[in-house]
C-alpha cells in the first residue's frame, strides 16, 4: 500500500459480497436480493433484483457478467442482448448446493466453488460413496461441468486462478464448526484444467479465527484475501488473533501488509479503477476503498 493509505469508506451501500469492475468504470456488488453497481460518479443504483442470491460475480475477457446464483443452485451468464445463459445447474444430475464464487483461466475454462451455508437438508451433491461433497468444478461450455476437487478440501469458498494458469487457490472455510480448516489452499493446475494429484499446499492458516473468504491477486502475484473479525463469533471463531480486513500473502504463504475494516464480516475484495490500482472490499453491507501500488490482475485487466 502507499505510505499512509487507509480504507476509506464509500457508505453502507448493500455491498454483502462479490465485487467486480466492468473494466469502464462500474463497479458491481451484491447482496441477498439485489444487485447494485457504483459508476465512476459515485453514483448507486440497482442493476438487477432479485439477484437469486447472487453471491461470486466476475467479467470474462468478452465483457460479460457472470454470477454464482446460491438461491438457484446455478451458475449463470448475462448476454449483451440482456439473455441469461446458464453455465451450470447440476452435476451427474444432482443440483448444486450453492454455488459461491468464480474465477476463469486463459481459455476461459470457468472454475467456481460449491458450499453449503446454512441449512443442510435439501444438499443434493453427493460423491461415488453418498458423502456429501462441497468442492470445487471447472465449466467447458455450458451445461459441460467437470468436478476438480471434492474431499481435498472440507468447505470450498473462495477460488482464484493465477496468472499463466499456473496454480488453482481454495478457501477452505468451515466457519460454523469449531475446530474445522480456516485455510488457504494452492494446488497446481495441468494444462486440461485437473488439479495434479498430491500438489495441495497450504499457503495460510487462520486458525481458530474467520477463515479466508474471497481471494484476489495483483500482477505481481501478491494474494488478497478477505478474512478475520472484529468481535468473536463465539464458539465458532475467535478475534483475538486474525482481526476483520484484507491480508495480503506472498505465494509462499508470508503474510506481507494487513489492511483493517473495522466492519464485520469481511467478505471479498477486488481490483478496479482505471489503472486497475483500487482495491474495493465488501464487508457487512458497507464498501469500501484503498489505493494499492501494483494493479490488479484479472482477466480483463489481462486483455
Amino acid at each position: 500500500m502507499p505510505a499512509g493509505a487507509k480504507p476509506r469508506n464509500l457508505g453502507s451501500v448493500g455491498a454483502g459480497e462479490g465485487p467486480a469492475w466492468d473494466g469502464k468504470g462500474t463497479l458491481y456488488f451484491t447482496d441477498e436480493h439485489r444487485i447494485t453497481l457504483r459508476d465512476s460518479a459515485g453514483q448507486i443504483r440497482v442493476f438487477r433484483e432479485p439477484s437469486n442470491d447472487g453471491s461470486g460475480l466476475l467479467f470474462d475477457p468478452q465483457g460479460r457478467l457472470m454470477i454464482c446464483e446460491g438461491a438457484t443452485r446455478r451458475v449463470t451468464r448475462l448476454e449483451p442482448d440482456g439473455r441469461t445463459i446458464v453455465l451450470a445447474d447440476r452435476y451427474q444430475g444432482m443440483r448444486f448446493n450453492s454455488p459461491n464464487d468464480l474465477t476463469i483461466d486463459s481459455k476461459g475454462r470457468i472454475y467456481f466453488s460449491d458450499p453449503r451455508y446454512g441449512p443442510r437438508d435439501n444438499m443434493e451433491m453427493r460423491d461415488e460413496h453418498g458423502q456429501q461433497v462441497e468442492g470445487v468444478y471447472r465449466i467447458d461450455a455450458p451445461g459441460k461441468v467437470t468436478r476438480i476437487i471434492g474431499h481435498e478440501v472440507d468447505r470450498a469458498n473462495g477460488v482464484l486462478v493465477s496468472q499463466r494458469d499456473e496454480y488453482l487457490y481454495v478457501a477452505d472455510n468451515d466457519n460454523n464448526n469449531v475446530g474445522a480448516p480456516r485455510k488457504l489452499w494452492r494446488f497446481r493446475l495441468r494444462p486440461d484444467g485437473t488439479i495434479e494429484p498430491g500438489s495441495r499446499k497450504l499457503v495460510f492458516d487462520w486458525q481458530n479465527g474467520r477463515g479466508p473468504d474471497g481471494v484476489k491477486i495483483d500482477r505481481e502475484g501478491r494474494l488478497y484475501v478477505a478474512a478475520g473479525l472484529n468481535k468473536p463469533n463465539s464458539p465458532y471463531e475467535t478475534a483475538d488473533k486474525f482481526k476483520g480486513g484484507v491480508y495480503v500473502i506472498s505465494p509462499e504463504g508470508k503474510l506481507l501488509d494487513f489492511i483493517p475494516v473495522p466492519v464485520d464480516e469481511v467478505t471479498n475484495c477486488a481490483f478496479g479503477g482505471p489503472d486497475w490500482k483500487t482495491l474495493f472490499i465488501t464487508a457487512g453491507g458497507t464498501l469500501w476503498s484503498i489505493p494499492v501500488n501494483s494493479p490488479g490482475w484479472t482477466p480483463l485487466s489481462a486483455r
